[in-house]
């Protein structure tokens, strides 16, 4: 079942659970993380980024995501990750995609008002959801952001940007980062939590990989309700491709469905841990009771 991005998190945030958000790489990942929701029954929402839209082309993407997930038993949203590019957005907009992160945290605050508003208005024409950032999610994923924050505002500057620009989720900065931690984090579950008082907006938790499960609930309970996990996927991808290629250097058999295999069983266990973590396991069918097919 397709659904609406800002629905699955809003059911999240009424229950008590985040929306794991997994960045795909390809079809192999794709098919991974959606068989990892059917055996878990949860909610997911399937993020490509932008590097990987122009590496596969958006209408590859949009064909091969239907197929996949258009007719399970649990709701799955589309959504693109990071795009500073209002191309790409109306790109993806246009395929009817769920969602798209409009990333104008690079722009001065005026500007990304501005141009966040138009983001919405195009759109909301065509049903699709729109998360904002404004403000800087400090690491460079997928060639995307920065390891600088530019641009950091009040919690309440926060939400009256939102209810102005009429966005449908919410990513403020919590203390993570995106890619590996070369040190411990200092986490703001305290900053959702404010936050969460001024709007009833879902919130967005970026640079999940790294943190631990009590992390986690920490940020659930003061209201994130979208969970981003990109780093830990490729992690899972790699390593199975690696040691897939280790034993084919050793025994001679280059056998890539085997491979293929391995990749698709480390990215489900890898996608499964982190839904079970979130609390989503079981909610598919609460889930689908309240959204709207897309």
């Amino acid at each position: 079942m397709i659904a609406s991005t800002a629905q699955l998190c809003e059911h999240g945030r009424a229950h008590g659970y985040a929306v794991a958000a997994v960045n795909i790489l390809d079809d192999l990942s794709l098919r991974a993380a959606i068989d990892a929701a059917v055996a878990r029954s949860s909610p997911l929402i399937v993020q490509v980024s932008v590097k990987t839209v122009r590496s596969i082309g958006v209408k590859l993407l949009t064909t091969m995501f239907r197929l996949a997930a258009g007719d399970v038993r649990v709701p799955v949203a589309l959504h693109l990750d990071h795009c500073p590019d209002r191309g790409v957005i109306s790109a993806v907009v246009a395929a009817g995609w769920s969602s798209v992160l409009f990333d104008a945290s690079d722009r001065d605050l005026d500007q990304a008002e501005l141009e966040t508003t138009e983001v919405v208005l195009e759109a909301h024409r065509a049903g699709c959801d729109v998360e904002s950032e404004i403000e800087n999610i400090v690491g460079v994923e997928d060639d995307i952001g920065s390891d600088e924050s530019a641009h950091a505002y009040s919690v309440r500057t926060l939400a009256e940007v939102a209810a102005r620009t009429g966005v449908d989720l919410l990513a403020p900065q919590l203390g993570t980062a995106h890619g590996l931690y070369s040190s411990a984090p200092v986490l703001l579950p305290d900053r959702a939590r404010q936050l969460a008082a001024l709007t009833d907006l879902p919130i967005v938790l970026h640079g999940g990989t790294g943190l631990t499960d009590g992390d986690f609930r920490a940020f659930i309970d003061a209201g994130v309700s979208k969970i981003n996990i990109s780093t830990g996927l490729k992690m899972a991808y790699m390593r199975a491709a690696q040691a897939a290629t280790a034993v084919a250097e050793e025994t001679g058999r280059w056998d890539p469905p085997t491979m293929f295999r391995d990749i698709h069983q480390a990215v489900q266990a890898e996608v499964a841990g982190r839904l079970d973590a979130f609390g989503s396991a079981g909610q598919a069918e609460g889930a689908m009771a309240t959204l709207a097919v897309r």
